[in-house]
């Protein structure tokens, strides 16, 4: 029995993810990490002011691209509630039918795209240059972008998740001290490599699914370069 189940392939999702027992490991660990730093940040100011991204300081401090998503606004409780309950509602979904990797990949790459759009959009003469950007919303925009395209690919409505990307638009124009730059990044990674995992060639899904993210990263980072080049 032992021989059979080690000659046996692994089951696998509808895009080529592994099947796992069920629990969103990712998922949670993910919001845990974010409550943590949240916590972090309400104990000292230094963790805000170290991670914190800003396209005056980027250039020097990179990894600030993909940290300032794990922070939130320390004076709102509401600003990590919201992307907390966000990140709970498509992050499940996503996991179970991508496979944690690829989800992974997803929202590490949607956050690092959230920075990237941000500093696109700034100018080193306005004060957008030095100001911080902190919060998951550029990683869970780019998990809605993904979830329209693999609910698309299944035969599925995503009226539910085009009403609330177009109330956060809006909002994003409306309410002070949003980053929708951050949302509309995060959104079009998410929205590109959702595309390259539910469409992905059955046979090819797992070198399609390295090389997307792999293509993705690359793209960000030459953007990144490119603009501080430019300055």
């Amino acid at each position: 029995m032992r021989e059979g189940q080690r000659a046996q392939r692994p089951a696998r999702t509808a895009f080529g993810g592994r099947v796992t027992d069920g629990r969103p490991v990712v998922t949670l660990t993910l919001i845990g990490l974010c409550v943590l730093s949240y916590v972090l940040q309400l104990t000292t100011d230094r963790w805000t002011s170290e991670l914190a991204f800003a396209p005056f300081i980027g250039e020097t401090e990179p990894w600030r691209f993909l940290t300032s998503a794990f922070l939130h606004s320390p004076g709102s409780i509401v600003h990590i509630a919201f992307n907390m309950i966000a990140l709970w509602s498509v992050g499940p979904f996503l996991e179970a039918s991508l496979g944690r990797w690829r989800y992974l990949a997803l929202y590490l790459l949607s956050a690092v795209g959230g920075s990237v759009m941000f500093l696109l959009l700034a100018s080193p003469f306005e004060q957008s240059w030095y100001t911080a950007l902190v919060g998951a919303s550029g990683a869970v925009f780019g998990l809605f972008g993904a979830v329209l395209v693999v609910l698309r690919r299944v035969g599925r409505s995503a009226g539910g998740i085009v009403a609330v990307l177009v109330i956060n638009a809006v909002l994003g124009f409306v309410l002070p001290g949003v980053a929708w730059q951050a949302h509309l990044g995060g959104l079009v990674v998410g929205a590109a490599l959702g595309a390259a995992f539910a469409y992905a060639p059955r046979d090819r899904r797992t070198a399609v699914a390295v090389g997307s993210c792999v293509a993705a990263l690359v793209l960000l980072v030459g953007a990144a370069l490119v603009t501080y080049a430019g300055v």
